[in-house]
């Protein structure tokens, strides 16, 4: 399948998950993609997100962000444009801790509309947080906290191979990719390289993603690109210092990888 034709998968208000973490194997060539459409109202889904929200909140095509974490790592410092697009009620955010979104996603999994969770007894974030509430164990009788499912429209992962079944093999830290997968309503794959070996014994442990969760594959090398594809390639220091400082808008920036598009 074409990106284009992936896109087609997607419309406005919809409710996306990216794979990866923070500046690593990150579906960025998808988010692009998305960046250059009229995609509208969006709401995003992410354990530890950067520079994929911090992209689409140039573009103003964010409405809603349910994340743990979204900022660049130490040497880039924070996502400025998102922190500006909530600052300025833009985007809303629904502030969460990494492991309430995984425990969300988790619930949406199991099929279940909320998961219990330890901790979130200090704080103001059950307050700010409607996806959050308190509630008493109906077998101790003590409090116990209550994260409602997450459950995305579309799950979009970025993997180093996929055979033609759709089955995808991940090096490396896996991240809540898997998770995301089992919780989201379609599965888009991008992959470094599409394979067409044989699907034997060996190969099945091999899956991290089973294909029967796919919905449609895409091969684009350098697919994670500006950010790190563990065993591929590292970040791209000089672009994004250049957009995190602001010395490249969003405009050069798409035209960038649009001169060095590589599928």
């Amino acid at each position: 399948m074409s990106i284009e034709e992936a896109l087609t998968l997607l419309s406005d208000e919809m409710s996306i998950a990216f794979g990866g973490n923070a500046l690593h194997r990150v579906p960025m060539s998808f988010v692009r993609e998305i960046a250059k459409s009229d995609l509208k109202n969006l709401h995003l889904i992410n354990t530890a997100g950067a520079h994929d929200v911090d992209l689409l909140c140039t573009t103003n095509q964010v409405a809603v962000v349910d994340a743990g974490f979204v900022s660049y790592e130490s040497g880039y410092g924070l996502a400025n444009y998102y922190r500006k697009a909530v600052q300025e009620g833009k985007v809303k955010s629904n502030e969460h801790a990494c492991y309430t979104v995984i425990s969300a996603l988790r619930a949406a999994s199991y099929g279940v509309p909320f998961m219990p969770v330890r901790g979130l007894e200090y704080g103001d974030l059950i307050k700010e947080n409607n996806y959050f509430i308190r509630v008493e164990d109906p077998f101790s009788g003590s409090p116990v906290t209550l994260v409602k499912a997450l459950s995305p429209d579309v799950a979009v992962i970025h993997a180093h191979q996929v055979d033609k079944n759709g089955n995808v093999w991940i090096q490396g830290p896996l991240f809540d990719d898997i998770l995301l997968a089992r919780a989201s309503k379609k599965v888009i794959i991008t992959t470094e390289k599409i394979v067409n070996k044989e699907y034997n014994s060996a190969k099945q442990k091999m899956t991290k993603i089973p294909g029967f969760l796919v919905d449609a594959i895409i091969e684009i090398k350098n697919g994670s690109a500006p950010c790190s594809m563990y065993g591929e390639y590292d970040i791209d220091d000089e672009i994004l210092r250049k957009f995190t400082t602001g010395e490249m808008d969003t405009e050069m920036y798409l035209a960038h990888y649009k001169k060095n598009r590589r599928w």
